[in-house]
């Protein structure tokens, strides 16, 4: 139910248009001039405020504007004794809703009210959409309470609210991206582009141009000009994941970026200017990677200004059960299970590996769980052998032949869940048991699934 307020000085207008709107089931409140409106809006959750133009202490055109700025979901309709064009254009720019004539509108009253109440709930789901996104990206999306995730999330928090290039290092799967995110939501770029580009995903050629762009002509096919990262990043920030995999002619350019804000285009003679931070990211050890003479010493510098180790999971033991809550909860809402319990020897196990793709490694872990699962609680059955078994820490005899027994019949299980999972689907099973297609195929004959 709709909650709306009237706000006219003249009592007669307010009773009968309460009255109106009441039988229509919404439930009104009534204000007799702009300041005892303002109050009621912020001590009630109005969705709707009809509101007098011509008011003792104020004027509902410019009231309009301040509705807008300090309550963004709520719409309003105002009424007018005597419209003109010029205040109609103006309530419309401040973000009224409509702006109507009494007496000559009253049959457009009811219609409007319920075309607002519609923009309301669209209003609220885009703002809930928003808030959802904005800790997605914010650094309350990181989870974990270990000492030293907390301290890397201090760091990355403080070196946020500067400028400063940013260099996050680390194994593969601890969550740079993430981390960079974050950082630019924290920053006052944060209403500007976020580019993240994978510099080990694309040869020389093509990287040149998903960075720099190029202009129309520069080579077959190239029509028209184009803009790279750096330009549709301009006063944003670009992410540059794995810049230890640059070529080295690329790096000297991304140098000049750093150096002087400008670049050259594929093609082109003059320079494009850019207003970008910079946040690099690699698994490599980039000093080794000079001595190689892979990694020009000074871009290493240059990108090198704050540098944050992300820890692996290993050094984050304390976090994998928060972790696993929350991969559990994910992709049991995406799969339609209701699976809200951990077995202690399941924990153990995550807790007793190794994993060597840390978070990544973790989430696809939970992922294969879920699907196996068909209990309220997650077992170790579902795991992998190598973590089921293995990860105990035992390598006694009788551990060894029972995995060589039990190898196969838990393979063919697994397998046989995970295709009834796809509906015979073999690509995305492979993708989810983590092998090669062919492989599949071979162990489906092998093991004669239907």
């Amino acid at each position: 139910m709709n909650t709306i307020l009237i706000i006219d000085d003249e009592a007669k207008i307010r009773s009968l248009l309460s009255r109106i709107i009441s039988l229509e089931g919404f439930e009104v409140f009534e204000a007799s001039n702009l300041k005892s409106g303002l109050k009621k809006l912020e001590t009630s959750e109005i969705d709707i405020v009809i509101c007098d133009v011509k008011l003792p202490d104020g004027n509902g055109v410019e009231f309009s504007l301040t509705v807008k700025e300090n309550f963004a979901t709520v719409e309003i309709i105002l009424l007018t004794a005597f419209g003109n064009i010029p205040d109609g254009v103006l309530a419309i720019k401040n973000g009224a809703f409509d702006y109507i004539t009494k007496g000559d509108d009253n049959t457009r009253i009811l219609p409007l009210i319920y075309k607002a109440a519609e923009k309301v709930a669209l209003n609220k789901r885009v703002l809930h959409l928003e808030k959802q996104l904005n800790r997605k990206q914010s650094f309350d999306s990181i989870i974990g309470e270990s000492s030293i995730i907390i301290s890397t999330i201090n760091s990355a928090q403080k070196v946020a609210a500067t400028d400063a290039t940013v260099l996050l290092t680390g194994e593969t799967g601890t969550g740079k991206e993430v981390f960079a995110q974050a950082i630019h939501h924290a920053s006052k770029r944060n209403k500007n582009n976020f580019i993240a580009i994978n510099c080990s995903a694309f040869g020389k050629d093509l990287l040149e141009n998903e960075l720099f762009g190029h202009k129309a002509g520069a080579f077959t096919g190239a029509l028209k000009d184009s803009k790279g990262i750096f330009e549709e990043a301009n006063l944003g920030t670009v992410f540059l994941d794995e810049i230890g995999e640059m070529p080295l002619d690329l790096q000297a350019k991304l140098l000049r970026v750093l150096e002087s804000g400008e670049f050259l285009k594929v093609g082109d003679s003059k320079p494009t200017k850019t207003d970008v931070r910079i946040i690099a990211a690699t698994n490599r050890d980039l000093e080794i990677e000079i001595e190689k003479g892979n990694f020009r010493e000074d871009l290493y510098y240059r990108i090198n200004i704050f540098q944050i180790k992300l820890p692996s999971l290993r050094e984050r033991v304390a976090d994998i059960e928060l972790l696993v809550k929350f991969f559990l909860k994910n992709f049991s809402l995406k799969t339609g299970k209701n699976i809200s319990s951990i077995s202690p020897d399941y924990l153990k196990a995550l807790k007793n590996h190794t994993w060597k793709g840390n978070i990544r490694e973790l989430r696809n872990v939970i992922e294969r769980s879920v699907i196996l699962t068909d209990s309220p609680e997650i077992g170790i059955e579902s795991l992998p052998i190598d973590i089921s078994v293995y990860s105990s820490g035992k390598d006694s005899a009788q551990t060894k032949i029972m995995s060589a027994f039990s190898m196969a019949s838990a393979e063919k299980i697994q397998i046989q869940k995970v295709l009834n999972h796809t509906k015979g689907n073999k690509a995305e099973a492979a993708r989810l048991l983590e092998i090669g297609i062919a492989t599949l195929y071979r162990k489906v004959e092998e093991y004669k699934i239907s």
